[in-house]
């Protein structure tokens, strides 16, 4: 027997596997329970002193999973994976490849299942026969004469073997492409308040700014609160510009985010001002124009020639429910009128009608990411459910027919057959196909 080589056999080990999936799937509960990338006065504050220390010292936070002994098992099973399919494989594909005719026949006469009888006609025009059947029937048969004989053999399923493989592939691609979204992709937020644009976001950790190539803008925010002030839902109406031009509009709520150019962005907080945004259109031009005013604050509106305020307002919590507008047009007494949060109303003057409408100003919260491999991931994950079906749900089924010829003339028949994998339903297939074989 050939010296193998104890470290190429060491990194071949399926112990070696087994070890490091217990040490991943063990180090990741325990950065699931401990929250990950929190400043170290949180750890402290929740764990004390001495123990946030010890986990700093031991690279479980502030981010576990990409310290480097974490990133050492995930490159151990990938070392391992390789290894261990360049180890097996080869044996593999032999056994898909093999010359299944250079079979002997005492082992096709020990293989269990296996089904004798005989037939009238002569072994030449039996094989030609039974080939034309098994084609009918789904299996390509390959033949080969021998001395007073003939063998047949045909397989369904030889390429399922490689299932495992597969799998082994399908996780390399998914490192690959959690190794490519790091590398080239980022994770960052911004606070964009209502009106206004940016076309910059800021990344997780270091806050530093990150050009997008494109303005976002906040146009509209919503939000609703149960009875007891707690936000219900929130949405986001957002626009993409590019060189001042609207190429891309959608109202973003959880879990349904805006996607445009590999970026991402979530919908995940916001922020209540003490500022208003009150919006007027003179019913008689159609000119309208939106403002940003303070509490108690005056603002004018130059296209419609006016001034206003919020005087008043009710509010719960942080929530601006109900406010008290006052405006005029500095022609008569100036109006003064209540308005529910985004509610409008039309207001009489002496030489125009206007609507009004008023609402709280705030701030969206988006969370953006940019992740280019995370297609790769998804290729990975296809793969992954390929491999996993190829090797658990198909097997590799191959069946022999020996036809001999008898001295009176008529041909013995010996159909045999072997799976490597589903053993009870290959036999259920193999005795439906031999008595298919006998009454035709």
């Amino acid at each position: 027997m050939k010296n193998r080589n104890p470290i190429w056999d060491f990194f071949a080990s399926v112990k070696l596997a087994l070890f490091t999936l217990f040490f991943l799937s063990t180090t990741s509960i325990i950065g699931t329970i401990i929250p990950q990338k929190e400043t170290a006065q949180r750890y402290i504050e929740r764990y004390g002193e001495a123990t946030a220390n010890l986990f700093q010292i031991l690279s479980i936070t502030p981010n576990m999973y990409g310290s480097a002994w974490f990133l050492s098992l995930l490159g151990l099973l990938c070392l391992n994976l390789i290894v261990c399919s360049l180890d097996r494989f080869p044996g593999v594909w032999r056994q898909i490849k093999t010359d299944n005719l250079n079979t002997p026949l005492s082992r096709l006469e020990k293989m269990d299942p296996q089904c004798r009888w005989q037939l009238d006609n002569p072994p030449e025009s039996t094989a030609s026969a039974l080939k034309i059947f098994l084609k009918t029937s789904g299996w390509k048969a390959e033949e080969r004469k021998l001395d007073n004989a003939y063998l047949l053999f045909a397989q369904k399923g030889a390429m399922t073997r490689t299932g495992v493989y597969i799998v082994h592939t399908s996780i390399l691609v998914i490192f690959a492409g959690a190794i490519i979204g790091s590398i080239l992709g980022f994770k960052g937020s911004v606070m964009l308040p209502e009106t206004k644009a940016t076309d910059k976001a800021y990344a997780f950790g270091t806050n530093s700014p990150i050009n997008l190539g494109f303005e976002v803008r906040c146009n509209r925010f919503n939000v609703e609160f149960y009875d007891n002030g707690m936000p219900k839902s929130y949405r986001s109406q957002l626009t993409i510009l590019e060189n001042g031009k609207v190429v891309k509009e959608k109202a973003i709520v959880v879990n349904d985010p805006l996607s445009y150019k590999g970026f991402t962005f979530y919908q995940s907080s916001f922020e209540a001002y003490q500022d208003f945004l009150i919006t007027i259109t003179n019913k008689n031009t159609g000119l309208s124009e939106t403002v940003i005013t303070s509490y108690k604050q005056q603002s004018s509106s130059e296209k419609n020639g006016l001034r206003f305020g919020i005087i008043n307002a009710e509010a719960r919590g942080q929530s601006v429910s109900r406010m008290k507008v006052w405006l005029t047009d500095d022609k008569g007494e100036p109006s003064l009128f209540w308005l529910d949060d985004g509610e409008q109303a039309t207001v009489e003057r002496a030489q125009n009608n206007f609507t009004v409408s008023a609402k709280q100003m705030y701030a969206t919260g988006l969370q953006v990411a940019k992740d280019p491999g995370v297609w790769t991931v998804y290729t990975g994950c296809g793969l992954m459910i390929l491999g996993l079906v190829v090797a658990f749900f198909m097997s590799h089924q191959r069946i022999w027919l020996y036809i001999r010829e008898e001295t009176d003339g008529k041909s013995s028949i010996l159909m045999t057959g072997n799976a490597n994998k589903n053993k009870a339903g290959f036999e259920k297939t193999f005795q439906t196909l031999t008595q298919t074989i006998k009454k035709t």
